[in-house]
């Protein structure tokens, strides 16, 4: 299930990060405490935040596809227009429901014009298109 949103996948790392020892014996300090320089203490600080932030977006992101799964399974046949090899019969799992996501969401919110993030995503293409227009005279 975590593969399905790639929830363990970041790659965030720091140049202040000391690298870390996974055998380090009992009487060796530990890397982190030899870091002294305030600035990269806070470089270590963000750079853990931005590790802890993508996870609980991708933890979020992971229930809403799992609510979507249950919630819409009976009801959308849509949901079954990839090929597997043991289908179920009753809930489509957290990977359909993400494929058919990924290949329909632009189409859904074409369709609903008047939602929120279409209205984001509309007035901030028009920006750009107005500021490409801009640059090119």
């Amino acid at each position: 299930m975590k593969q399905v949103i790639g929830a363990f996948g970041y790659r965030f790392w720091s140049a202040s990060m000391p690298k870390l020892n996974r055998y380090r014996r009992k009487g060796e300090s530990d890397p982190l405490e030899q870091v002294t320089s305030e600035s990269d203490r806070q470089r270590i600080r963000l750079t853990l935040q931005a590790i802890e932030g993508f996870v609980m977006c991708s933890v979020i992101a992971t229930g809403i596809v799992q609510l979507l799964a249950l919630r819409f399974s009976g009801r959308t046949p849509a949901l079954f227009f990839r090929y597997l090899r043991t289908p179920s019969k009753s809930i489509v799992s957290e990977a359909t429901v993400t494929a058919y996501l990924c290949k329909s969401i632009f189409r859904l919110f074409a369709q609903n014009p008047h939602l929120s993030i279409t209205k984001i995503i509309h007035s901030k293409q028009i920006s750009s298109d107005m500021d490409a227009d801009s640059l090119a005279s």
